[in-house]
């Protein structure tokens, strides 16, 4: 289940994300609170998956789905530049989170 919680904070780390974008510096408020919501949600199942599973791999795991996340839906909704560098670097970030959980016994 930890890995569950762990991949679901990751998601979340990516909606609040998304909504931080969309509050224009929290000047609007549906999306600043979603934000706020979200952000506790994605800490909450951190946390909890941090309870079997080594911080180091935790914290990369949700860092890098967050990281991706991200990057896919800059692309997608704020028509952000995919570059060939850009690209690269996200390959590098996948492929650094399939190691993390790789060398980490379950």
């Amino acid at each position: 289940m930890a890995w569950l919680y762990l991949f679901l904070a990751g998601v979340f780390e990516v909606v609040w994300a998304f909504f931080m974008k969309e509050s224009n510096g929290f000047t609007k408020l549906v999306p600043s609170l979603l934000t706020i919501l979200f952000m506790v949600v994605s800490f909450g199942l951190l946390s909890i998956s941090m309870k079997t599973l080594p911080l180091g791999t935790s914290y990369t795991i949700w860092v890098g789905i967050g990281a991706i996340g991200a990057f896919i839906l800059g692309i997608v909704f704020f028509h952000e530049s995919m570059n060939i560098m850009r690209i690269i670097a996200a390959a590098l970030i996948v492929a650094g989170v399939i190691m993390m959980k790789l060398a980490t016994k379950s």
